[in-house]
């Protein structure tokens, strides 16, 4: 069996605490050869890092990113699939006078073109994507 879900960005970051949600690493242990997650994904964890101080939380932040790299933890990218199931739902969610964050439905679109489930904590952030399947691992 192959890839099955796609890690938003909460998903992953919970890793990076010294407490994890049990429920978060109780479906990791259970999933994690079928989990992939998306190049945005990385740019919003490492961009996040980036804008922190220089200190203990930032150092520390900077190892678990280069560990989820050593890891080799499959990364998808923004294709064209990608691109044009976005656009396609960013003018189908405005004609609705929905407007989801940019990112978000970059995210939703690599789920989407990929059959993936997305895995998040921020449900209500992809709920009105079309062709979309949403877990929430932290209930």
């Amino acid at each position: 069996m192959g890839v099955k879900y796609l890690l938003d960005t909460n998903i992953l970051s919970e890793l990076s605490k010294e407490e994890p949600d049990p429920n978060v690493l109780a479906s990791l242990n259970k999933y994690g050869d079928h989990c992939a997650t998306a190049a945005l994904v990385i740019h919003e964890i490492n961009y996040g890092i980036q804008r922190l101080p220089e200190g203990k939380l930032k150092a520390n932040l900077q190892i678990f990113l280069q560990q989820l790299e050593v890891y080799e933890f499959q990364v998808l990218p923004y294709d064209k699939a990608a691109a044009h199931y976005h656009a396609s739902e960013r003018a189908r969610l405005a004609a609705k006078g929905l407007t989801p964050s940019f990112v978000d439905g970059q995210i939703a679109a690599i789920s989407a073109t990929n059959n993936l489930i997305l895995v998040t904590r921020n449900t209500k952030d992809f709920e009105n994507f079309s062709e979309i399947s949403l877990e929430n691992w932290f209930v």
